[in-house]
């Protein structure tokens, strides 16, 4: 929860006494131009940068004047996607999927390697645990970031232009990851993105699992609820809603922002 947050760089204003709340479970997409704040967002939630004023909550624990002991256990329940996916070239898929349970807990590594499988196989990648990232395409690279950031089983994962550089259809991958971590493992997510198209994807689809399989599917209008957007503008948030209210805008600017990247494709 953000509460009359603000943050400046010296004299340039980012965040303008912004407030949100993002209810357990469900996903936040957060759109807006280059520089308007979002990945400082993404920075005060993880403590990396603190707010000006106002009161960020985290799992009902402020952050603002955390230590920063206290803040590396804070990060431990949140899982982290950075748009360049920063996997170890020199570590395997395992390797790199279960380095944070190797190095930051105690858990034996037969229960490791378990885990590691578990989440490949969520992924769709479980054949891939001992290739190398430089066997892997683009999109398989990215999914991989995704194991690596659910695998200590976070309630909280931050993605960061998840789907930057992909082409649409390997973006779709990477996209329905998303959709079942919220669905099937009840995450809360934040994802900050340009990408309008996989922003709306996310919103308007639904991941269903039946009899071991799951399928991605176009959301019902309750499942439509659990995912909401909200728009940076000028330091402020100028829009919040859910995807259907943001599509029927008649708002000047969000109809120039949003100009030629809303379907049909």
């Amino acid at each position: 929860m953000f509460d009359k947050v603000s943050f400046a760089f010296d004299d340039h204003v980012v965040l303008r006494d912004i407030s949100f709340t993002v209810p357990k479970g469900s996903t936040n997409i957060l759109l807006g131009a280059s520089g308007s704040g979002k990945s400082v967002v993404l920075k005060l939630i993880l403590g990396l940068l603190r707010p000006d004023a106002g009161t960020i909550l985290v799992n009902g624990q402020h952050v603002n004047h955390m230590t920063e002991r206290d803040l590396l256990r804070l990060r431990g329940d949140i899982g982290m996607l950075f748009q360049e996916n920063a996997l170890f070239d020199s570590l395997t898929v395992a390797e790199n999927v279960g380095y944070r349970l190797y190095e930051e807990t105690n858990m034996p590594e037969d229960q490791v390697r378990r885990r590691i499988e578990e989440v490949l196989g969520f992924i769709g990648l479980g054949d891939y645990v001992d290739r190398m990232p430089s066997d892997l395409s683009g999109g398989q690279r990215r999914r991989v970031a995704i194991a690596r950031a659910m695998a200590a089983k976070p309630n909280v994962v931050l993605f960061d232009d998840p789907t930057t550089g992909l082409d649409p259809i390997i973006a779709t991958t990477v996209d329905d990851e998303i959709v079942k971590l919220r669905d099937l493992e009840h995450v809360t997510s934040i994802v900050v993105t340009h990408q309008i198209r996989d922003a709306f994807y996310v919103a308007t689809h639904e991941a269903v699992g039946t009899d071991g399989h799951v399928q991605i599917r176009a959301a019902s209008e309750a499942q439509a609820e659990r995912a909401s957007f909200r728009v940076l503008h000028e330091g402020r948030i100028y829009f919040e809603g859910s995807a259907a209210t943001l599509r029927a805008s008649r708002d000047e600017f969000l109809r120039e922002f949003l100009f030629m990247t809303l379907p049909p494709w």
